[in-house]
C-alpha cells in the first residue's frame, strides 16, 4: 500500500517510537510508562525508550519463548577477539512455567476497579536476545490468578528497579484503553462516521477522542461528592458509573442551563411542572 501511495512504510514501533520522541520534547521531565499489548514487545522499542536523557518505562505482555540470557562474563585481561555480549542461556518463561522448582509469591495488587486482588507471581531479570540485534536488558514478570478467572501472563519492563506489585499494577491499567476504545465506538461512533474521504476520517477521530475526555473532565468539574449519579434498572445494578452515566450526567447539566432557565427572578406563568420537566430532561439525557 506505501508503495503504490508513494510514501516510505512505517511499522507500528515506527510511528510509536516518533510519537514519544514528540511527547518526550514536550515534557522533558515527566516521569512516563508506556503500557502496551505483545505488539510492543520490541528490542527497538525498548532501545527508543532509553534513548532519552529521561528513559520512558514500557511495560508490554512479552513472550513466552523468549530468548533469555545472563549477563555476558566478566572479559578476561589480555584476551583478544570481540567480548561476548550475552552469557549463559536461561530458560524460557514457558520453560519456567512447568518446573515444580519455581517459586511462586503470593502479591497484593491494585486490580481493576481500584480493588484489591492477590495473584501469584515469579519474576527476574535477563538479557533478552534476538539474533542480528543486539540484547537488552529487561525485568520480566508472570502473574497468576489463583481464582483461574485469567490466564497466566507473561510481562516485561524495562525498568530494572521496579517491583513484580508495580509492574502488574502498570500493566493492568492498560485494561482502561480498552474499556475507552469500546465506549467512544458505543456512545461518540468512532469506527462508524459517515465520510467517504479518509482525510476526514483522520481529522474525525482523534476529535472523538477529545470529546472523550472532555466529557470525563466535565464532569469531574460539576460533581460535587465525586460521585456521578447511576441510572439503575431493576435488572441490571451497578456500583460504579460507567461513560453512559457520565454522559448523561453532563448533557443534563449542559441542556438544563441552555433551554430552561428563566431570565426572570420571578416568572409570571410556568407551562411545566418542575418535577416533569426535570424527568423530560432525565429521559432525553439517557437517551443514546
Amino acid at each position: 500500500t506505501c508503495q503504490k501511495i508513494g510514501k516510505r512504510h512505517r511499522s507500528v514501533i515506527d510511528r510509536v517510537c516518533f510519537g514519544l520522541s514528540l511527547i518526550r520534547r514536550w515534557h522533558p521531565h515527566r516521569a512516563m510508562v508506556l503500557v502496551g499489548d505483545g505488539a510492543y514487545a520490541a528490542l527497538e522499542l525498548i532501545q527508543c525508550c532509553r534513548s532519552f536523557a529521561n528513559p520512558i518505562t514500557l511495560v508490554a505482555r512479552f513472550r513466552w519463548n523468549a530468548k533469555l540470557y545472563d549477563p555476558p562474563p566478566e572479559p578476561v585481561p589480555g584476551k583478544r577477539g570481540p567480548k561476548p555480549k550475552k552469557g549463559k542461556r536461561q530458560p524460557s518463561l514457558k520453560e519456567r512455567l512447568s518446573d515444580p522448582a519455581t517459586v511462586w509469591e503470593k502479591l497484593s495488587v491494585r486490580w481493576y476497579n481500584g480493588t484489591i486482588k492477590e495473584v501469584l507471581a515469579f519474576s527476574g531479570t535477563s538479557l533478552w536476545h534476538t539474533p542480528g540485534k543486539a540484547p537488552v536488558s529487561i525485568r520480566w514478570v508472570v502473574a497468576r490468578d489463583p481464582a483461574g478467572e485469567f490466564e497466566d501472563t507473561p510481562i516485561l519492563c524495562t525498568d530494572l528497579q521496579a517491583s513484580a506489585e508495580q509492574i502488574i499494577e502498570w500493566f493492568v491499567t492498560r485494561w482502561n484503553i480498552e474499556v475507552t476504545f469500546e465506549e467512544v465506538r458505543a456512545h461518540l461512533g468512532v469506527e462508524t462516521q459517515r465520510q467517504w474521504s479518509d482525510l476526514a476520517i483522520g481529522r474525525t477521530t482523534p476529535c472523538l477522542f477529545g470529546l472523550f475526555s472532555l466529557v470525563a473532565l466535565m464532569a469531574l468539574r460539576l460533581v460535587a461528592d465525586g460521585q456521578v449519579p447511576l441510572a439503575q434498572t431493576a435488572w441490571y445494578r451497578k456500583e460504579q458509573a460507567t461513560f453512559s452515566d457520565v454522559l448523561a450526567f453532563v448533557r443534563r447539566r449542559l441542556w438544563a442551563a441552555k433551554y430552561f432557565v428563566d431570565s426572570a427572578s420571578t416568572p409570571q406563568s410556568q407551562q411545566f411542572d418542575p418535577d416533569v420537566l426535570n424527568q423530560l430532561i432525565g429521559l432525553l439525557s439517557e437517551a443514546v
